[in-house]
């Protein structure tokens, strides 16, 4: 079970776009991998085809590994480490470990 999920508010903490924010459009679980909106741009160059009119070299967010990405808190408005906390009825949840807000 990952800490990170789809619509989440991340930040890059490593690399070339550390400190970058973005919105988790997809989780990649079996290579531990996540694409943020707006981080880590790769260059593919495509040939032109039937469904592709025009080719040439298009731009788009790469995967990155998740260990390099924290959760942002809507409270705190910092990156922070998440953990999971049971709820009164007994729901597991992800909360923020500074400051205890329930997150999603």
């Amino acid at each position: 079970m990952f800490k990170i999920r789809k619509n989440d508010l991340v930040v890059c903490t490593v690399g070339k776009d550390k400190g970058k924010k973005g919105k988790v459009l997809s989780v990649l679980p079996a290579q531990n991998r996540a694409i943020i909106e707006g981080v880590n741009f790769i260059k593919r160059h495509t040939r032109k085809t039937r469904e592709d009119r025009q080719g040439g070299i298009i731009q788009r967010e790469a995967p990155v590994h998740i260990s390099n990405l924290m959760l942002l808190c809507n409270k705190c408005n910092k990156a922070v480490r998440i953990g999971f906390s049971l709820l009164k009825d007994g729901k597991k949840v992800r909360a923020c470990r500074k400051c205890s807000e329930v997150i999603g």
